[in-house]
């Protein structure tokens, strides 16, 4: 059989147009305070089948409040992705983390293996500061520009939201010394917004005041799921022009899946008051991401190789 010459340069140009579309949508990273996420929550279908949907959406998403000492509630969430997505997908988590017994917490990074490497964790230690202190690690992917980033997360104290958000520019100085890298992203629940951090309080934050870093949720967000709230609490910070440039345009935004997967207020206060908050990173112009689009037309090149010249 002849190949079909013909059908070669649409062939072609939708090839590269699937890469192109592949690029666009880039490379994304969530954080989600999941309330008290723990065996029972992992154990409870409607809440695992909501929150899975939401991690898959993510190359890293990082988990705040969750309350799983012995990592089984999140051995069902990976073990959930890994069996019904596309992705495989492990988890990176810190020790539990607080002041008293009753409060203890972790932080947990789930992220995409074929997308995304761990390159080191660092678990901040410095005494009387943070409740719960920065459970820092260090990424590589090859499928953004930027290559590594550091990612910082923070669940503050609601009573001491302006202290521990300003310590951590603190933390960026160790961090960004410790890997020789400054491409760092602050993320999570920092409850950065109505009583607990008002405009005047900004001048007392350097993570404010420093021009080098970039708030990408902006003040005016919900990030809260009741009517009852409407307030910014969930952010995300980048450090310098470097890392910004390669953040895609307005992608720094609260996913309301609620609205997104019509599934109602009820359904969605299962599992959080919060919603989760995302920003998107260029994709690597030398390491494109394969897309279903992109596969079928490997196929059809290779069925249409075998039909007769028309």
């Amino acid at each position: 059989m002849k190949w079909c010459s013909s059908h070669l340069p649409i062939l072609l140009l939708l090839s590269v147009l699937s890469l192109f579309i592949s690029r666009a949508a880039g490379f994304r990273i969530c954080a989600y305070n999941v309330q008290n996420f723990n065996p029972s929550k992992a154990n409870n279908y409607l809440v695992l089948h909501t929150l899975t949907k939401v991690v898959s959406r993510c190359d890293i998403c990082l988990l705040q409040h969750v309350v799983d000492p012995d990592s089984t509630a999140i051995k069902t969430v990976v073990e959930t992705l890994n069996r019904y997505d596309e992705y495989q997908y492990q988890s990176v988590s810190s020790k539990s983390l607080g002041k008293s017994p009753d409060d203890m917490q972790q932080y947990v990074f789930i992220y995409r293996t074929n997308t995304v490497n761990m390159t080191g964790q660092h678990q901040y230690t410095k005494k009387n500061s943070f409740v719960r202190e920065p459970f820092v690690v260090q990424f590589q992917s090859s499928n953004t520009n930027i290559n590594e980033f550091i990612l910082v997360p923070l669940h503050t104290d609601p009573a001491k939201a302006v202290q521990e958000i300003d310590w951590l520019y603190d933390v960026f100085e160790e961090v960004s010394t410790k890997w020789n890298n400054t491409n760092v992203m602050f993320l999570g629940d920092f409850h950065a917004s109505c009583a607990y951090v008002t405009r005047q309080d900004r001048k007392n934050i350097r993570l404010y005041t420093d021009p080098n870093f970039s708030w990408l949720i902006g003040d005016r967000e919900d990030t809260t799921v009741t009517d009852e709230t409407n307030c910014a609490y969930d952010r995300i910070v980048v450090h310098g022009q470097s890392f910004l440039k390669e953040i895609v345009p307005f992608s720094g935004r609260v996913f309301n899946f609620g609205r997104r997967f019509k599934t109602s207020m009820k359904r969605v206060l299962e599992l959080s008051d919060h919603f989760p908050v995302e920003v998107r990173l260029k994709g690597s112009a030398l390491h494109l991401q394969a897309t279903p689009l992109l596969s079928l037309l490997g196929v059809s090149v290779i069925v249409w190789s075998f039909l007769p010249d028309l």
